[in-house]
Parts: structure tokens; sequence; C-alpha cells
């Protein structure tokens, strides 16, 4: 099975932290067991409505739920969208900068990249280019998103420093 690049969290006790079932897949990838998709939020036991299909669990849903928990902090709204279909290779996320604009975002192997301007909206004849990370394409999205990471990372740094000197 192929693996794609994940969202680091900042915070190690973070689910996506969590849910790693190795010490490799924690860095720049994600391999989580089927046991552990119990205990992610907004994950249901019906698996059609999820778009699972077949018995590797192992999907892009569980990827954008990871994407959503890490920069959350940092944007107005942002969710796994219930209504357009997630599969094994392909799922929508919905998020509104702290600018007000809303996108919607396909992530698939190939990363992340804006497929339409409202929530839930695909537009089969925009073309963006993907970006790697979620970081790298909310940096370019929204100015905001960029002050409130800065300022996160700042504040950790901080934090770490003072228990350092302690």
């Amino acid at each position: 099975m192929s693996r794609i690049p994940a969202a680091q969290s900042m915070d190690p006790r973070s689910p996506l932290s969590a849910s790693c079932s190795s010490p490799r897949s924690c860095g720049m990838e994600t391999d989580c067991n089927p046991v552990e998709l119990s205990n992610m939020s907004g994950f249901e036991e019906n698996t059609e409505m999820n778009g699972f299909e077949g018995p590797d669990m192992k999907d892009m849903r569980l990827e954008a739920e990871a994407v959503v928990k890490d920069v959350l902090f940092a944007v107005n709204a942002m969710f796994v969208s219930n209504n357009l279909r997630c599969a094994h290779h392909v799922a929508y996320i919905n998020v509104e900068t702290r600018e007000r604009d809303r996108y919607c975002l396909e992530l698939t192997e190939a990363g992340l990249r804006v497929v339409g301007y409202a929530f839930d909206q695909v537009d089969d004849h925009l073309h963006t280019p993907y970006h790697e990370t979620v970081y790298s394409l909310l940096d370019t999205l929204s100015p905001a998103y960029r002050d409130a990471f800065g300022n996160a990372l700042l504040q950790r740094l901080e934090a770490l420093k003072r228990d350092g000197q302690s």
C-alpha cells in the first residue's frame, strides 16, 4: 500500500501522534491500524457512509481528519466533508480561513489542492496546484493563518525555553 505525507502535529500528545503505529510513521507518514479508528472523533462504523472500500481501512478520510486536527487552531472552521464521498484515494475538506474565505480542498496521494470556492463544491474546470502539506496550502491562501501559526510556534518555543531554564 502506498503512503502519503501527513501533517506533522505541533503537539506530541495530539490524536495524530497517538494513532501512529510505528515511530517511523509518526514523522512524515501515517500508518494507522483499523482498531484505532473507533477512537477517532467523527468516525462512524457505517463503512458505506464513509466511503471505505474493502477490508483496507487506511484511507484518505483518516488522513483528512488528522489534517483538520493539526491546523484547526489557525482557521475559523475546518472539517471533512460529509456530503462529498471519501474513499481510500480521495477525501474532501471544507475550510473557512480567518479572512472568512471558504474553500473545498481535495486530499489525495499527490497532496492537497483547492477544488472549489465554497463548502462541498468541486469545480472540475478548476486546475489549482497541489501542495505537499496543509501548512503550505494555507500559507498561500491566508495571511491570518500564517500569523496564527507563527504565534503558536513562538509560544511553544517560549514555553520550551522556560521549561529549560527551570
